[in-house]
């Protein structure tokens, strides 16, 4: 895979006419296609319209509602590699009315076509038929090609480094002004976009992409956004991966990323995950780099193809123990360095270390309050089992860490709690925990395993089942909207909830997340 980013880097800053195999796209689209095709709730994308930011483009983006094995058997493929039939009848202009509908007869038709493209690597090779104009009026590429002052006048073109189905996707766009993406292939068509400079597909691409996101293909995308020169999907993919650093960094797709992807992960200062994870995942590349390189993954290997990259992990920022147990025995490490680390965290006279010693920042977790006061004694909250749960949704995309409740207001007492998040009735988060209240009105947080992604404009629902002392501080003067830094929070009563929780009272009073701040903007 890392020939893969290597050998397209280079093209990609070459001349167009310059080589590129099908297969190097095939190895990244192969992996991605499994992540691409399951939303950020792990449920597969059902059909649906991916609208294009640009206020100008009113373009129907469709998304098939799961992705074909191979490009060969995909119905969209079959249906661009088609010929149109429609021009066989010698008055067929007669029946469109518009430009547009003329135009999309000429797709894939030889009728007229003054050009043609032998698109594909050996083996996968198709011939397509097109037309001058149409192109030209497009792509500025194509103009420079069959008008500049350099024109091409060879009737047939090949372009090895091009998937057939990524070029049709093309096409279609130029001709019919319609973009139809599937997983196996977006990132094809995103690079045929690039090639031939045609910002409006490209652009589909990237959304395509970001509504794909999630912590198990996050890696991969940074990858191919710093590729692309996509800024807003880099930024995006580093919202994911901050956030949800170790899912992120133990899925498949991490071990594929290229070099200098894999020293920005670790030169993160806001990753938010413990270092140990970090050097795991920095082990887990370096095995498979040296797989790829076809050596051996011994240890001195792998810290000779990680290189530089070691040095960004903060090895201090271990605990002792962490350290001795993990990164002191595996031999990755010289002796004395081993012995330097060992003096940093024993002795007062401490020696000078080639890693950084500051541990990272992490992300710091916001808190949405929704109630103005909280009320006890003569209205005392109550449980038995019941469950207390509200909806919510966000204007920007955020993560949920946990929520905080409400403790005992007749003294200290220890609480077991089943909190959930779900959305439309699907569980994508819950957690058995306990907390300890103190007696006072503060809240008290619980946090789920791994912050849970949530969406923008989309209805979601937050539960807490509490067992404990049954007298309990409430919150009252809830608000429906609640501005929380960067983020609006709108709040609305749940069905689920039997204990006398809604948006003007009750239990769950605050929301913790990870989201843009001041400082983003």
């Amino acid at each position: 895979m890392s020939n893969f980013y290597n050998k397209m880097s280079s093209v990609y800053a070459k001349p167009m006419n310059k080589r590129m195999t099908l297969q190097e796209f095939s190895q990244a689209n192969q992996w991605i296609n499994d992540t691409l095709s399951i939303n950020s709730y792990g449920m597969p994308q059902s059909g649906s319209t991916v609208s294009q930011r640009e206020s100008s483009s009113f373009l129907p983006v469709t998304q098939p509602a799961s992705a074909p094995a191979s490009p060969v058997g995909s119905p969209v493929a079959q249906l661009l590699s088609t010929p149109s039939n429609i021009t066989l009848d010698p008055n067929w202009q007669a029946i469109k009315s518009t430009v547009r509908e003329r135009n999309a007869a000429m797709f894939n038709n030889d009728l007229m076509a003054d050009i043609y493209f032998i698109v594909g690597s050996p083996g996968h090779i198709q011939r397509i038929p097109s037309h001058k104009y149409i192109l030209a009026t497009g792509s500025s590429v194509f103009y420079a090609m069959f008008y500049g002052g350099l024109a091409d006048t060879k009737e047939e073109i090949e372009v090895p480094d091009v998937e057939p189905t990524a070029f049709l996707t093309l096409l279609r766009y130029l001709y019919c002004d319609e973009i139809q993406l599937e997983a196996d292939t977006v990132l094809a068509t995103l690079y045929v976009a690039k090639k031939y400079i045609v910002p409006h597909l490209a652009r589909a691409c990237v959304n395509y992409l970001e509504t794909s996101l999630t912590a198990k293909n996050a890696c991969l995308l940074l990858s191919q956004s710093r590729l692309f020169e996509e800024p807003e999907l880099m930024q995006r993919c580093w919202e994911v991966i901050d956030a949800q650093a170790e899912i992120a960094l133990h899925s498949d797709g991490f071990v594929d990323i290229d070099s200098d992807t894999l020293q920005s992960v670790l030169g993160r200062e806001t990753i938010n995950c413990k270092e140990t994870i970090l050097w795991e995942a920095a082990m887990n590349w370096a095995s498979a780099e040296c797989n790829r390189r076809e050596i051996e993954p011994t240890p001195s290997n792998k810290r000779q193809v990680l290189d530089s990259a070691l040095y960004l992990l903060r090895l201090p920022a271990m605990s002792l123990e962490e350290f001795a147990n993990g990164p002191a025995q595996m031999g990755m490490l010289t002796l004395e360095e081993t012995v330097d680390l060992f003096l940093h965290y024993t002795a007062s006279n401490k020696p000078r270390l080639t890693y950084p010693t500051k541990p990272r920042v992490g992300l710091k977790p916001q808190t949405c309050h929704r109630f103005q006061s909280c009320a006890y004694r003569s209205n005392q909250w109550r449980y038995r089992g019941r469950c207390d749960s509200i909806q919510f949704s966000v204007d920007r995309r955020v993560f949920i860490v946990g929520f905080g409740l409400y403790g005992s207001s007749t003294g200290a007492a220890d609480y077991n709690v089943k909190i959930e998040l779900k959305r439309l009735g699907r569980i994508l988060a819950e957690n058995n925990t306990k907390f300890f209240s103190d007696g006072s009105s503060n809240t008290f947080h619980v946090y789920f395993a791994h912050p849970v992604q949530v969406d923008p404009e989309l209805f979601y629902t937050a539960s807490a089942i509490l067992d404990g002392a049954e007298l309990s501080y409430f919150g009252q003067e809830g608000l429906s909207e609640i501005n929380a830094g960067c983020v609006t929070f709108q709040f609305q009563c749940s069905s689920e909830s039997t204990n006398g929780t809604g948006v003007q009272g009750g239990q769950i009073p605050e929301l913790i997340f990870y989201g843009p701040t001041s400082e983003d903007q």
